[in-house]
Order: structure tokens, then C-alpha cells, then sequence
């Protein structure tokens, strides 16, 4: 008996670069919302997102082909399928660094390995608030997204 040859699973970059277009902005709003509202909730409360309440700023994930446009309503961080007034853009390296806090965030954008368009006020508004959390995002639920999803791509390389 011949042994069963199975053929490999795409890697999960191109699995998600396949995938992310197809996924109807409803459903990415009922699974990435409340996980941003959650980790986010004590700046939201106290104020500290408002100045996005009717801007939009985009993060784009290059090589994913991730892209998601924020924006805030009735304080809760909402996706929008409008383009942003402003994008930050890079890997999904970089990101990672940028939530982990493994490496310091101005470098990243110093470094050119995190980019900023568009209207770069509100970029560095964004980005000044994702450097204010002390420990990073990644803690909690998002934090072992975020630990998987580094574990999983790794087999990219």
C-alpha cells in the first residue's frame, strides 16, 4: 500500500490574504468590535478616543491584504466601509511589535516600517493612544489572538 500523501495547508497569510475579501463588513464588525471595544474600554470611557468620533482613520495590514477602517460613534470604536481620512500602514509584523510594545513604537514609524497618510495629525493622534496602554494590547482575549496569530505565521517564514 502506497502511503497517503496530503498535501500541505496554506499558510495562514495566504489563507487570510484569500479570505479577509470575502468576509461581508457585518460579520467582521460582529467578531473585531467587541474585542476592540473590551480592550479599549477605560480609554473610551474616559474620553481619550473622542477626537475620532466622526473621523475615520484605516489600518492596513499589507501583507495580509487586511484593511479596516475605524472610526468612533455613541463612544464605542465602530468599522466603516468608508476609506479613512488618514492610514497607517505596514506589516503584520509591525503591528504586532506596535500592540506588544516589543519594540518602540516611534521607531517603528522613524524606521519607515510603519507608515502614515493621509491627514497625519489624526495618524499620530491614533497612533499616541495606542503608545499610551503601558502594557501593550496585548492582553486578555486579543492578546492570545494576537500570540496565535504570531505562532501561525511563522510557518510563512
Amino acid at each position: 500500500m502506497l502511503p497517503l500523501s496530503l498535501p500541505r495547508p496554506p499558510a495562514p497569510t495566504r489563507l487570510i490574504r484569500a479570505i479577509d475579501p470575502r468576509v461581508p463588513l457585518p460579520v467582521k464588525r460582529r467578531v473585531i468590535e467587541p474585542v476592540l471595544n473590551r480592550t479599549f474600554a477605560e480609554p473610551l470611557d474616559e474620553g481619550e478616543f473622542d477626537a475620532l468620533e466622526g473621523r475615520r482613520i484605516t489600518l492596513a495590514v499589507e501583507d495580509l491584504g487586511v484593511v479596516l477602517t475605524l472610526s468612533l460613534a455613541d463612544g464605542r470604536l465602530v468599522l466603516c466601509g468608508e476609506a479613512g481620512e488618514a492610514t497607517i500602514r505596514g506589516g503584520w509584523r509591525e503591528f504586532l511589535c506596535l500592540a506588544t510594545r516589543r519594540e518602540d513604537p516611534d521607531a517603528l514609524f522613524f524606521q519607515r516600517r510603519l507608515l502614515i497618510e493621509g491627514d497625519t495629525e489624526l495618524g499620530l493622534m491614533v497612533k499616541n493612544l495606542l503608545d499610551s496602554r503601558e502594557e501593550g494590547l496585548a492582553q486578555g482575549r486579543l492578546g492570545e489572538w494576537l500570540v496565535r496569530l504570531e505562532r501561525l505565521a511563522r510557518r510563512d517564514d
